[in-house]
């Protein structure tokens, strides 16, 4: 099943009809939300980390995204954000990124979202960027729900969007339509991001794809089930970001105000050339939650 390109309802200002297909399907899919010259401005950003590095095929033009798998397979497995793709130092480097940043405050996500919670917006100042490679020690992301990871408000939206174009070949994000109404699943340890998967019951089928264009926006609410595709390609890098939205009103637990790296917030602002994002959340005052563990227990599942 391929995604329903939701842009013509944003287009119109209907979020009534917006919300109606969240509530039924457990995702929303906008083709060409972001402006194209956005999203590659960061791509390029990324892609700079990784020729630093020495991954980087050589001779490739600026936006290619090749890379030398012999040369990146050599990072012991203790040095590597394997829930990421490369190495920690490398993803400091990201998230040391002002243009990373900030991408995720692009007016056009704020206004989406404005109109879908019906209240201020809150970004989660904990964002990811997955840099996936084929290094011996990285597996496909599992079918997973984001809730138990990052808790605080129920009403939680991620964000998925590649950094550049995005076929299924390449192992985008794939959702179960509907799996949002279940709830908390149960979870089972799994190898990939996360290090926990659902536990689905037979006949659970219903996943939704497509292929992505820069500028595609996936969204969804925190229950619902997704997974990543796996690549086909070993010697490419697929770059994607990770952003949670929240009504800024609800409650947000204190882990998502803090860097997706082993970093301080003044080690990420120390090159940044402008100060308007800088600790952004704190003007809204937001309400604090308590972290519950047993999310991220194993547990069964009636089916």
């Amino acid at each position: 099943m391929l995604f329903h390109d939701s842009l013509p309802l944003l287009r119109d200002r209907d979020f009534a009809s917006l919300r109606r297909r969240g509530e039924d399907d457990g995702y929303l899919f906008f083709r060409g939300l972001l402006p194209e010259q956005d999203v590659l401005r960061v791509r390029a950003d990324l892609l700079r980390v990784v020729e630093n590095h020495g991954w980087r095929t050589p001779g490739q033009e600026a936006l290619d995204d090749r890379i030398d798998l012999e040369a990146l397979d050599r990072i012991d497995e203790s040095r590597m954000r394997t829930d990421i793709g490369v190495s920690a130092e490398a993803y400091e480097n990201v998230q040391k990124l002002q243009s990373f940043h900030a991408l995720p405050h692009h007016p056009r996500l704020i206004d989406l979202y404005h109109g879908l919670f019906d209240d201020e917006v809150l970004v989660l100042a904990m964002k990811i960027a997955r840099m996936v490679t084929a290094h011996h020690a990285v597996a496909t992301t599992p079918p997973h729900q984001d809730f138990p990871h990052i808790q605080g408000s129920r009403d939680t939206w991620t964000c998925w969007f590649p950094l550049g174009d995005c076929p299924r070949s390449m192992g985008p994000l794939s959702v179960l339509r509907g799996s949002h109404r279940h709830g908390y699943i149960p979870v089972e340890p799994a190898p990939g991001a996360g290090g926990l998967a659902v536990r689905l019951c037979p006949g659970e089928e219903q996943w939704v794809e497509g292929d992505f264009h820069t500028g595609d926006v996936l969204t969804f609410p925190c229950f619902t089930v997704h997974k990543a595709l796996p690549s086909r390609f070993r010697d490419r890098i697929r770059l994607s970001l990770d952003v949670r939205f929240q009504p800024a009103s609800d409650p947000i637990d204190e882990k998502s105000l803090r860097p997706h790296a082993n970093l301080d917030w003044e080690e990420v602002y120390a090159d940044w050339t402008t100060d308007d994002l800088k600790y952004y959340w704190r003007h809204q005052s937001p309400t604090l939650a308590t972290w519950d563990d047993k999310y991220k227990q194993p547990g069964p599942r009636i089916c």
